[in-house]
């Protein structure tokens, strides 16, 4: 989402009073293309339980981010918040990933991942349903970025490995960069209370589309197709 909320507020108007949003400032910068992150959410389903926080690195401790890949703070701070469902907790972290040269790439990828393995296991106590969804510029098991990403063990779900993911997709050129991902590892990461039983993606082309080009779509509303996991209580 960019700077100019105008699209955003229409969305919330058109849903009506039940839906809300949290999200954060711009993210200045080239790199950060003027982006903010933000959670839409219907609060007859779900309701904020209290924690907020983005993903900062303390500049004095060392990290797999280095003068060849980051020594800078994130191109787009990572943002968490928590929610309550019934008398499920849980805690969603949004993450798009730095685009561009691979090296760079793959060292965001890892401190989001050694980050985000550290976080869960600290705030535990608060929530054990930590999940990290959004773009994470990364491809399926075996590609380099997605060994980076998956390095303290953290998953992306597997009911997602072959849904489209963009309305450019080709037939045997694929993109996988959006991804779903919480910890299968307790040794790793707190696992989740909640147990995965579907997962899939949304074609709005043919909704949407109309007269026009789907690039001139893409600019109007996007290029990724929204992606969705459904749980039930284990």
């Amino acid at each position: 989402m960019r700077g100019n909320l105008t699209a955003l507020q229409t969305v919330l108007s058109a849903l009506g009073p039940n839906w809300a949003t949290i999200m954060t400032d711009v993210t200045r910068g080239k790199a950060g293309n003027n982006e903010r992150m933000a959670f839409l959410f219907d609060l007859r389903r779900a309701r904020p339980s209290g924690l907020a926080g983005e993903l900062v690195v303390a500049i004095e401790t060392a990290t797999s981010v280095t003068a060849s890949g980051l020594d800078r703070q994130f191109a787009r701070t990572p943002y968490a918040v928590s929610f309550a469902a019934d008398r499920i907790q849980l805690t969603l972290v949004t993450l798009h990933v730095l685009y561009g040269e691979e090296t760079a790439r793959a060292a965001e990828l890892r401190e989001i991942a050694a980050w985000l393995a550290r976080w869960a296991r600290e705030e535990r106590h608060w929530n054990q349903n930590l999940i990290a969804l959004g773009d994470f510029n990364i491809d399926r098991r075996g590609d380099p970025l997605y060994e980076a990403f998956t390095s303290s063990g953290i998953e992306p779900a597997p009911q997602l490995n072959d849904v489209p993911r963009t309305i450019f997709g080709d037939p045997g050129d694929e993109k996988f960069y959006d991804q779903i991902a919480w910890f299968t590892d307790e040794e790793r990461g707190p696992m989740l209370t909640l147990q995965a039983s579907a997962a899939g993606s949304f074609d709005f082309v043919p909704l949407l589309q109309g007269d026009l080009t789907k690039l001139t779509l893409s600019w109007k509303a996007s290029d990724h197709y929204p992606l969705w996991v459904e749980f039930s209580a284990r």
